[in-house]
């Protein structure tokens, strides 16, 4: 048996203590001149009863107190399956995603506004994961190592912006951060969700020297190249300040992110629109489940009834008596 708040046993001493420094000390009495009339006159089990009856009361605290601490029996011993994998997710932030040839709601919005509300969705659907975070452009920038607190997280992608770092896209520079996350934990399972629209043009990594490093590392990646295929809407401004829009073909190299993704076990994926990129997050969500055992128990036979009832009856009985067959006068 044991006790789900046990703290409240502590209130037994407490209680025991004020009741009996509260119990009535005055009592009637007749003066009898000699002692001599009451000698031989025995005391009658009203009497001796009646010293008792604190003790009555003292089962009665003792037993709610009981009660109130919820005792119960752990009836089977049960398993729980949670999901544990640690995911680094690195998102390109170089000024091609800018492009804006992705909605939401009707309303047209930049490539990387778009990412973070898909990724935003994916990180609440994994609870249970270690999840960290990696930008690159020019060069790469971790804004968050692996957590499980995933609102911390959150609040780190919404900090997030295209021209927080130089411009570029330093593809190998992004694996090669992630790894740095994810190499030397205890998961068994590890994955990178590289995210860009561009071509490697910068950094001092080969992204296949460190799609390699990850295969060595036994560390899986998604390759996931977003925009729409072709010429995309780009802001631009006009000599007046105002915002224009031209057409841009932003060149993907869709050949690399293919064999990255191949020489690590991962997968590559195209998103040329807010649905194809929700869908392939929760296609990889989907992929990457691994169950870890827990063993606990969780199942209790609640036994306060067995406390409570008693209790009551005893503080019933106890209140009657005294105000009945034992009750003082005056």
């Amino acid at each position: 048996m044991e006790f789900k708040d046990p703290l409240a046993l502590l209130f037994i001493p407490l209680f025991i203590a004020v009741l009996f420094l509260t119990r009535r000390k005055a009592h009637a009495f007749i003066r009898f001149p000699t002692r001599e009339l009451l000698a031989g006159i025995k005391a009658t089990f009203k009497l001796r009863f009646m010293k008792y009856l604190v003790f009555l009361r003292v089962g009665a605290l003792v037993l709610l107190v009981f009660a109130f601490a919820r005792p119960r029996l752990p009836l089977k011993e049960t398993v729980v399956y949670t999901q544990g994998i640690d995911i680094v997710l690195a998102l390109d932030v170089s000024t091609s995603m800018l492009a804006e040839d992705f909605k939401i709601g009707g309303k047209r919005l930049n490539r990387l506004d778009v990412v973070k509300k898909v990724v935003k969705s994916f990180i609440e659907k994994r609870p249970n994961d270690k999840i960290g975070m990696v930008v690159f452009a020019g060069r790469s920038y971790t804004i968050s190592p692996l957590t499980l607190d995933h609102g911390w997280l959150l609040n780190n992608l919404e900090r997030v912006k295209i021209g927080m770092l130089e411009d570029g896209t330093a593809i190998g520079s992004g694996i090669a951060s992630s790894l740095n996350r994810l190499k030397g934990t205890k998961a068994k399972d590890k994955i990178i969700i590289i995210l860009t629209d561009g071509m490697n043009n910068a950094g001092k990594i080969s992204p296949l020297i460190a799609a390699d490093a990850s295969h060595a590392l036994d560390i899986k990646i998604y390759a996931i190249g977003a925009g729409t295929k072709g010429f995309a809407p780009y802001p631009v401004q006009d000599a007046f300040g105002r915002t224009m829009y031209r057409p841009v073909k932003i060149d993907m190299d869709e050949t690399t992110l293919k064999k990255i993704a191949q020489v690590t076990g991962g997968v590559y994926y195209r998103a040329t629109d807010t649905e194809s990129l929700t869908d392939i997050y929760d296609e990889i969500d989907k992929l990457e489940t691994y169950p870890i055992e827990e063993k606990g128990y969780l199942e209790y036979k609640e036994l306060f009834g067995y406390f409570l009832y008693p209790g009551i009856f005893l503080l019933l009985l106890g209140a009657i008596l005294s105000n009945t067959i034992f009750r003082r006068v005056p």
